[in-house]
């Protein structure tokens, strides 16, 4: 199994166990004398197969991240490190630019001047810079994931 195909199963396992988390739920309480949606044991049942299954599918996607290499060097795990971080260093920066750029209105001489404490196109330019190398990155990133094996071939 790639491991793309291997995340996108994850993704089915985490939905399927809030279905029925969510139906666990609502099957939890009854009116004395009434009986619930659903026979509890079957889903209680359900929730701890679905989540022996992501379990182990989450330890293999992180033993094959943990080995992969790629073109660059770094790990699966690293470039996912990375990526993670660029991306809040890049939301970060781009709100305080956001912020810095508004115009500060004055009514009258005696109001409060505001003023910049760096250069906004400077820091514009490191955030250009910062989404451009995160868009590189998950693109390796995924590459990897349609052309890379998961380790644990049984998850």
């Amino acid at each position: 199994m790639k491991l793309g195909e291997a995340l996108a199963q994850r993704a089915e396992l985490q939905n399927r166990l809030g279905q029925v988390r969510d139906r666990l739920r609502v099957s939890a309480l009854v009116q004395e004398g009434d009986q619930p949606p659903e026979d509890p044991e079957p889903l209680l049942a359900e929730l701890e197969q679905v989540a022996h299954d992501l379990e182990r599918l989450i330890a293999a996607i992180n033993q094959t991240n943990a080995i992969t290499r790629l073109p660059s060097g770094a790990t699966l795990t690293q470039a996912l490190a990375r990526r993670d971080v660029l991306g809040l260093r890049h939301s970060a920066l781009k709100a305080v630019a956001d912020a810095t750029a508004q115009q500060q209105a004055r009514y009258s001489r005696s109001e409060i001047r505001l003023v910049r404490t760096f250069d906004v196109a400077e820091v514009r330019k490191l955030v250009d810079s910062l989404a451009q190398e995160q868009r590189e990155l998950d693109v390796e990133i995924q590459a990897a994931n349609w052309t890379v094996e998961l380790t644990d071939d049984q998850a």
